[in-house]
């Protein structure tokens, strides 16, 4: 990666051969270190511009309404302004240009753009580079993007400039705020970078935080208290909550003078040396992952009130009631909206770690919903989709669309943050990240790593006493040391018990405390009790996947089959890539095995052991199922697969796993027999 920003910065310098663009600041072109003539025409450089950021080729009647307002011509001009661009780009070996059929594209092959390679960078994770390499990368922000390139009377390309222009804003905080955080403290460049936030971001109280500690490292505590009433005034007039910035700067103080008693002005070398905190430190030991969601747009006009506001409103309100995370309030996000705050803006002012944007766009015979997901900090992209869906009942269509944004967005979250968690030292982490290295852990299913994720959780509780999901996760430790008779059954069970109703004290809305609760009274035979705490976490958040599994997962065995195959269908549509997908497929073969629809019964069965993370019950499922339909050479296949690892492997054995009614188990038992696990 280093070597990457070191050849980009060659090729925007014009120290090699090539072509360079430079879209950061005002438009610039050069080929081997020399200027490239342009012609004058603005719409021309913002059709270059544009052409150079689209990732596919674009068609001649986009780049049309993109760029003129019902001209007389206007392919007329777009043929003006190709041939331009040919004449100033095209090479004699090399055709930039690229027209086929009605689209048009930009050959940058060899090339060096600014945007793309900042872009790409920042795609990687900055988060992964030195300081040398940002340095680099934040000198390529020479202004604005298309510094002074704006067009009248073109209000398409108008949104798409004012879109790209904070995407690389926000990409440019990022890199500052990680420049500082590598920085001395008090150095004269890491001041210089937190007054470059401060000016790109007057309201992220991170960086006022940043530019005090960075102050106060220098002893310049009078240059402190100035910005501080600068910074309350400047916070009041917008209405913006101050208190996190006071509280911060009496913690700086209280820590200056533990350590140099005297607070006159001192030279920044003679300050204690130590990495600038930019968590607010009443919230480090406790702190939860957050997010905003802003108003979607809606294509059919600003007005507020439409789908798009309503889908907003929804959206925040199932990722509020999952309770995995913190989620911004309804009447802040719409709020900043109104003052047309930029979400990249937004997020800053919020102190959230992610921001969702998106937009709903009514077409003929179809609605689009466009959703991205951000992570604040390093202004990465983690995750975007668009959902197209055929309008037959658009508020059907909108709660079905509201269902699959809301898992993936809680899903991805998770894995951002559980990745993050394995890149830091276990005796570092706080109870958030803690729980989540112990969630990695648990989803290996396996004996040592379920021990492991124990020592985490239990981690997480020792530093947050309050955290009903590390409650509920310890729960489920135990539940699978029960379940694969990893140890005592008996006296897992009564731990799984004691850890969900631990959950359930300290949040009893919190659908996983429920979630838990449940399959711990399935696990001591009271299957009716459990349906009832399993129905709960649903009805608490209708989007948590896991309680709709365990519902399947109960129902599979000796409650309603039916019920079972519609529970897990929805769990897999929820959370389509769940690291318990394999028990939502295995949860629906034992329903169709119920119905004696055994066909049907060995091919989810199938897919159930396909899953990498497959455990030998798992594979018990398949050897049952498949024997059942008569597929008996690949039930035999599974029955000497799961006896490599459990040699007395025996129909005992399944049947004791799980609560089948009379019927189920007289079933399961005939499939063993088939295969020899009688």
């Amino acid at each position: 990666m280093e070597t990457h920003v070191e050849t980009a910065r060659s090729g925007q310098d014009g120290a090699s051969a090539g072509l360079s663009i430079r879209l950061l600041g005002p438009l610039t072109v050069a080929r081997d270190g020399l200027p490239v003539a342009l012609p004058a025409s603005r719409k021309l450089r913002a059709l270059l511009a544009y052409l150079a950021l689209a990732p596919h080729p674009v068609g001649r009647s986009r780049l049309c309404e993109l760029l003129w307002e019902v001209p007389n011509d206007p392919r007329g001009e777009l043929r003006w302004c190709l041939s331009k661009l040919r004449a100033a780009l095209d090479e004699p070996d090399q055709h930039r240009v690229e027209t086929e059929g009605d689209t048009v594209a930009l050959s940058l092959d060899g090339a060096h753009v600014d945007a793309l390679e900042a872009t790409a960078l920042v795609a990687e994770g900055i988060d992964e580079l030195g300081l040398e390499s940002l340095r680099t990368l934040s000198q390529r922000f020479a202004g604005d993007f298309l510094e002074g390139l704006e067009l009248d009377r073109s209000p398409h390309f108008g949104s798409w400039l004012t879109a790209q222009r904070r995407r690389f804003q926000s990409c440019h905080l990022a890199i500052l705020e990680h420049m500082i955080g590598l920085l001395t403290p008090g150095a004269d460049e890491a001041v210089a970078c937190t007054d470059k936030w401060l000016e790109l971001a007057p309201f992220d109280r991170r960086a006022h935080v940043a530019l005090l500690e960075n102050l106060a490292r220098r002893g310049q505590i009078g240059a402190c208290e100035e910005h501080l009433a600068a910074t309350a005034e400047l916070f009041n007039s917008e209405e913006l909550d101050f208190t996190p910035v006071r509280d911060a700067w009496r913690e700086i103080k209280a820590r200056r003078s533990s350590t140099t008693p005297c607070a006159r002005d001192v030279p920044a070398s003679a300050s204690p040396q130590a990495p600038i905190a930019l968590t607010e430190p009443d919230q480090a030991a406790t702190r939860r992952a957050s997010l905003a969601v802003m108003p979607f747009a809606e294509d059919a006009g600003s007005f507020r009130g439409g789908l798009a506001d309503g889908l907003t409103h929804d959206i925040i309100t199932r990722l509020a009631r999952l309770r995995d995370f913190f989620v911004i309030a309804r009447g802040s996000v719409f709020a900043l909206a109104e003052r047309n705050v930029a979400p990249e803006d937004a997020g800053r002012r919020l102190n959230v770690d992610y921001i969702a944007t998106g937009s709903v766009r009514s077409l003929a015979g179809r609605v689009l919903v466009s959703v991205e997901l951000v992570d604040v900090r390093t202004a990465r992209i983690v995750w975007t989709e668009t959902f197209e869906r055929s309008p037959d009942d658009i508020f059907i269509v909108l709660d079905d669309i509201g269902d699959s944004i809301v898992s993936s967005i809680a899903a991805e979250i998770a894995t951002v943050e559980r990745n993050r968690a394995l890149l830091k030292a276990p005796n570092s982490l706080n109870a958030w990240e803690a729980y989540h290295r112990g969630l990695w852990h648990m989803y290996r299913f396996t004996r040592q790593e379920n021990d492991l994720a124990q020592h985490f959780f239990n981690q997480a509780l020792k530093l947050d006493p309050t955290f009903a999901r590390a409650y509920a996760g310890l729960s489920f430790t135990h539940w699978q040391n029960a379940f694969q008779r990893w140890g005592d059954r008996d006296r897992e069970t009564a731990l799984a018990f004691e850890s969900a109703g631990h959950s359930l004290l300290v949040d009893d809305r919190n659908p996983a405390a429920h979630w838990a609760m449940g399959r711990a009274l399935w696990l001591r035979g009271e299957q009716d009790s459990s349906l009832v705490e399993l129905a709960r976490a649903v009805d608490l958040s209708p989007n948590f996947a896991l309680g709709h599994y365990a519902l399947s997962f109960v129902h599979s065995q000796s409650g309603d089959p039916q019920s079972a195959i519609g529970s897990s269908d929805h769990s897999r549509h929820l959370s389509p890539f769940d690291p318990l997908l394999f028990g939502m497929l295995g949860a629906r073969a034992m329903a169709h095995a119920r119905l004696e629809e055994f066909d049907q019964a060995a091919e989810w069965a199938l897919r159930a052991a396909a899953r990498p993370n497959a455990h030998v019950v798992i594979l018990a499922i398949a050897a049952h199922c498949l024997a059942l339909a008569g597929r008996l050479d690949e039930a035999k296949t599974f029955a000497t697969a799961i006896r490599k690892t459990l040699p007395n492997y025996r129909a005992d054995d399944f049947i004791a796993t799980f609560r089948f009614d009379p019927d189920g188990e007289a079933l399961f038992r005939n499939g063993a027999k088939l295969i020899g696990l009688n």
